[in-house]
């Protein structure tokens, strides 16, 4: 029987959680996540967020906050 899988290159993507946070907006709070990531995390391909949370202080956002997961290539030796 013939191996088809030799010349095969497989990608394997690997998620993790994260919780950004910005005193301006979900959508900066979204993109800090992603930078802070990006110093220990190489290949990102994708990011699903998953909700938005607020801090509240005298009845005004203090903090967004902004779950996410994002997704990247395992590399492969």
């Amino acid at each position: 029987m013939k191996d088809t899988h030799k010349n095969e290159h497989i990608a394997v993507a690997k998620v993790v959680e994260l919780i950004g946070s910005s005193p301006n907006s979900w959508e900066e709070a979204t993109t800090n996540a992603i930078e802070a990531a990006s110093r220990s995390i190489r290949n990102i391909t994708g990011v699903d967020v998953q909700h938005f949370t607020a801090k509240v202080k005298n009845n005004r956002i203090v903090e967004y906050r902004a779950d996410l997961k994002i997704a990247f290539i395992v590399e492969s030796e």
